[in-house]
């Protein structure tokens, strides 16, 4: 007694399968040779392109390194960021380079003839180009930026009228958050002045009134006092390259005598410096009973004959 019995097709089903199962294998015996040919190139191009993108990468980090010149204003950090945005550039211009042509020889290895693709882009590029111009502009301006070291990632800069950290800067544009969080996208070609609020140090300005009747030498100690004492403070003197100190009367106002203080600190971080010195100064004249006045007004009454 046989464990199985064979299922019989109709004759019809039958002449579909003989069918389907010659054009599988007239398939498969079409398909070894094209990928014995064909697919082992196109296998050896993925590799190759893959091993270019690889150690073309790490070469440009070296040369990077190697080649771009430190500037003794710059510290150590402040070098590297900027070395680090000059590599993503390169290694980015690099992929695209690489991947299109490694599209283009699969393509070929299909049997597509790219002359004439290469002819049509041609054609197709040289009309782009006349309605292109601005981005050819803003590309050119990136990479002056970039290689001028104008100013990299997490920056503080200023591009016309909006001011923000630098979270992303390519050869097509740069991108600022600002101090509300809206985040601004600006073409390079746009930008005409860039004002850097962060490249090798930042200065402290500090303008404080005191009361006409306030002796000035006694403020003049007292603020060199408060200057001298966060500059050493072991949290703050990382942050300071020049202890702020009493600079000059800058203004005789209507209510007030202005004092002009100033100091030097690392990049970014002129905010905190500046909060925490207002903080002591106001404790120090507290404490020295130095009056910052209020605006004041003098009031005649014209008495009625």
């Amino acid at each position: 007694m046989e464990l199985a019995t064979r299922v019989r097709l109709p004759l019809g089903t039958q002449s579909i399968y003989i069918y389907m199962q010659e054009i599988i294998l007239k398939f498969i015996s079409n398909l070894t040779p094209w990928i014995l040919s064909h697919g082992v190139r196109i296998l050896i191009i993925l590799i190759i392109a893959s091993l270019i993108y690889k150690f073309g990468g790490a070469l440009i980090d070296k040369i990077i390194r190697k080649a771009v010149v430190a500037k003794g204003f710059l510290t150590p950090e402040a070098e590297r960021k900027r070395e680090d945005t000059l590599i993503v550039v390169f290694e980015g211009t690099l992929k695209v380079i690489v991947w299109i042509s490694v599209i283009l020889m699969i393509i070929s290895e299909f049997g597509v003839n790219i002359g004439p693709l290469l002819a049509g882009a041609g054609v197709i590029g040289l009309a782009v180009g006349f309605g292109a111009q601005y981005i050819i502009r803003d590309f050119f301006t990136g990479l002056f930026i970039i290689l001028e070291n104008q100013y990299r990632v997490g920056d503080v800069v200023c591009i016309d009228t909006i001011c923000g950290t630098v979270e992303d800067i390519n050869l097509r544009m740069t991108v600022l958050r600002d101090i509300d969080g809206a985040v601004h996208h600006i073409p390079n070609g746009e930008i005409k002045i860039a004002t850097n609020k962060t490249k090798g140090f930042a200065r402290i300005n500090l303008v404080i009134g005191v009361a006409y009747d306030t002796d000035i030498d006694k403020v003049k100690n007292v603020i060199n006092k408060v200057g001298q004492e966060i500059a050493n403070d072991p949290k703050w003197k990382d942050k300071i390259f020049k202890a702020p100190e009493f600079i000059r009367i800058d203004n005789l106002a209507d209510s007030s005598v202005d004092i002009k203080i100033s100091g030097e600190v690392k990049p970014l971080e002129q905010w905190d410096v500046l909060g925490e010195l207002r903080y002591r100064i106001k404790n120090a004249f507290d404490k020295n009973e130095i009056e910052i006045p209020f605006p004041q007004r003098v009031v005649r009454q014209v008495k009625e004959k």
